[in-house]
């Protein structure tokens, strides 16, 4: 039987998403199906390492399996470039050779019956409680595929599997690809995954929701005048052209971040921090959503897109997403949510910002400059590293009555505990194994986005030409109006939390 890793855990009784202490993993076997992919080696492989690395994952083998022609030595090598390229800090030695041993590869084109013989090798090395988890990172045209060479290779007891974004490309593929996995799994088996569900700074807006009785009453349409939720990259397509002509910006990142970040936002309090009571919340704004309408969507494309290899010269793939969505009940109607994200962007930014209504101004003198920098601010920063801001007006020190915009900010770089964060697949990977589907999408709820995605996915809008590094196209300016997009902030953020001189976000 496998030596657990020697590493012992820096994480002292840690607690899973219902605040209970986490039990050990049950020894695992973990079915990485495309392994070799892009999310593989950036984030799947160095979070495994990590994981095991820290103690948190002892006990283990994983079987990659892709379509490139390698062997075991191979995929160790493939997986040791990737930590070393990706993860927080380059492999030790002896924890690099500890977790290399766990690593076997199956050719995809080996068929079933080799990939259900590594998996029973290793589990007669990990014992008789040995759990199985299938990670499949797959564009959603070839899912169908994996599930079924799955179910014939006889892998579906004692399994979970894990869904890679998007879960279907439109209503129709999604429900038949709900279907054939209901031929191999139970729902209860299934977790659909969306990476910013898991991240600390999203779970903060849980927490800063319903912890505090500050906000809460002012949560809702009379106090908020509009809602954006940001997400620009600087990246390009890269080597995802294959992937992004069958899916888009919209595809990729609106139906699945963005709205599940929206659902953050929006939902009302849960019963309890359990996976129904959070999925049904969540799903009730879903159900709240009115059909996304075209003329409310601006869709870009950078230039060059096309010259990529893999595209086609002609192509009408977005890849920049800015729309208007509304949300039809007690708590929000009437206001607006815009969200945007787009690829070759000017700046990489995770970005959630609720902007309060102004009161009236008559008392304030007109140079007083009220009102002159926008509304009061509560501003989310979703990046790793995790910032909170809550700007609002100040009499600026000395005589007469000038107002200044100021804020309150907290970093989670600024806690003791700043160093015990789990990435989002890391967090997201330990709770599949330990079943816990909280932070994890489901079937009704993905479905019913693909309900509002219909009239914009049947017609949507031609794409505008935007330069790499800009903030995209012009159109984008009319649909938020009369308000403006927050980003690029004018300001920046406050490094320095105690440095008065620097100038923080609003």
């Amino acid at each position: 039987m496998a030596e657990p890793l020697s590493a012992p855990t820096r994480f002292e009784n840690p607690v899973d998403a219902q605040g209970h202490v986490m039990r050990p993993v049950d020894p695992h076997v973990v079915v990485l199906v495309g392994a070799t992919g892009d999310l593989a080696r950036r984030k799947l492989l160095p979070g495994l390492f990590h994981l095991a690395e820290v103690g948190l994952l002892s006990s283990f083998h994983i079987v990659g399996t892709s379509l490139e022609d390698l062997d075991d030595e191979d995929f160790r090598q493939l997986t040791l470039a990737a930590c070393r390229e990706y993860a927080r800090r380059p492999p030790d030695e002896s924890a690099w050779r500890h977790f290399a041993q766990r690593l076997r590869y199956v050719r995809q084109s080996d068929g079933p019956a080799a990939l259900a013989a590594a998996v029973h090798d290793a589990e007669d090395d990990l014992g008789v409680d040995a759990r199985r988890l299938h990670y499949v990172s797959v564009p959603p045209f070839a899912a169908p595929d994996v599930i079924r060479t799955l179910g014939a290779a006889g892998l579906a007891e004692r399994a979970r599997v894990v869904l890679e974004k998007p879960f279907g490309t439109d209503l129709d593929s999604a429900q038949k690809l709900n279907l054939i996995i209901h031929e191999v799994f139970e729902e209860d088996q299934v977790f659909r995954i969306d990476h910013f569900l898991g991240k600390e700074a999203a779970l903060n807006i849980l927490a800063f929701r319903f912890a505090n009785g500050l906000f809460e009453p002012i949560w809702n349409r009379q106090m908020i005048s509009h809602v954006q939720i940001d997400v620009p990259e600087t990246l390009s397509v890269g080597n995802r052209a294959a992937f992004y002509e069958s899916a888009g910006a919209f595809r990729d990142m609106v139906v699945t971040h963005l709205m599940q970040i929206l659902a953050f936002v929006a939902m009302e309090p849960p019963t309890a921090l359990e996976p129904f009571a959070i999925n049904e919340e969540k799903n009730k704004v879903f159900r709240s959503m009115l059909p996304l309408r075209p003329d409310h969507v601006v869709r870009g494309q950078y230039e060059g897109y096309c010259d990529i290899d893999g595209v086609d010269p002609d192509s009408q793939t977005d890849t920049f997403v800015a729309l208007r969505c509304e949300i039809d009940n007690w708590r929000w109607a009437g206001v607006p949510f815009f969200l945007r994200t787009g690829k070759h962007m000017a700046e990489g930014a995770r970005i959630v910002s609720i902007a309060f209504r102004e009161p009236p101004r008559s008392m304030f003198p007109g140079a007083s400059g009220v009102g002159m920098k926008g509304p009061d601010h509560l501003t989310f920063d979703l990046a790793e590293s995790a910032k909170m801001s809550l700007s609002f007006y100040g009499k600026r020190p000395g005589p007469g009555m000038v107002l200044d915009k100021l804020s309150l900010q907290f970093a989670l770089s600024e806690t003791a505990a700043a160093g015990d964060v789990l990435e989002a697949y890391e967090r997201l990977i330990l709770d599949a194994m330990h079943g816990d589907h909280t932070l994890f999408t489901n079937a009704a709820g993905i479905e019913r986005l693909w309900e509002v995605a219909a009239p914009l996915l049947a017609d949507p809008p031609e794409v505008h030409l935007y330069k790499r590094g800009s903030w995209g196209p012009r159109a984008m300016h009319g649909l938020i109006q009369p308000f403006g997009w927050r980003l690029p902030f004018e300001r920046a953020w406050r490094e320095a939390p105690h440095d008065d001189a620097a100038h923080p976000a609003t």
